[in-house]
């Protein structure tokens, strides 16, 4: 299923791509990710306990013209993780005139649990995902037009390919 919003900023675009790169090498996205993902999993019930996202995998920044995209990837972890679904999705910064800019998120999912997933999709989870695009969103744009946080790369592991993998603290593991 695809999901996707969009939020303008009160911020260049050029800034915006600077303070993103910085979120990625800092804590910030990765507290965006799993407050977004708190919000949407507590629209479901009590399941939080049975699942936290726990990575968010993501390629550095690219500049394609004007727009800045940031590749990631969210997945839940741990003996439940398989009955969530995993999200892959694009992060956009698009130029709006001088001083603003859209942040958008494109991505897509597999709802877990074939037909029955799908079927649950259509009925609610879909408004979850979206719900939870939003939130994310609105944790990145607060983290970007805010204070400019430190940066922090000792949790951050660079690939050869490029890729970044970020763990965040796991409950589970007493960190």
């Amino acid at each position: 299923m695809f999901v996707g919003d969009e939020v303008r900023v009160e911020i260049s675009a050029t800034t915006a791509a600077a303070r993103l790169a910085n979120l990625i090498s800092g804590s910030s996205l990765i507290e965006a990710s799993q407050q977004a993902w708190g919000d949407g999993i507590a629209r479901v019930g009590p399941v939080p306990a049975l699942s936290k996202l726990v990575r968010v995998r993501f390629l550095q920044p690219m500049q394609r013209g004007a727009v800045t995209v940031l590749t990631l990837r969210w997945e839940a972890t741990g003996a439940t993780g398989r009955i969530f679904p995993v999200l892959d999705a694009d992060i956009t910064l698009v130029p709006d005139g001088d001083n603003a800019t859209l942040l958008g998120l494109d991505g897509v999912y597999r709802p877990p649990g074939g037909a029955v997933g799908a079927g649950l999709d259509r009925v609610i989870l879909h408004r979850i995902a979206t719900a939870t695009v939003r939130s994310f969103l609105t944790g990145i744009a607060d983290a970007i037009t805010g204070p400019v946080p430190a940066t922090d790369r000792s949790e951050l592991a660079i690939g050869r390919d490029g890729a970044a993998d970020r763990l965040a603290p796991d409950a589970s593991s007493g960190q």
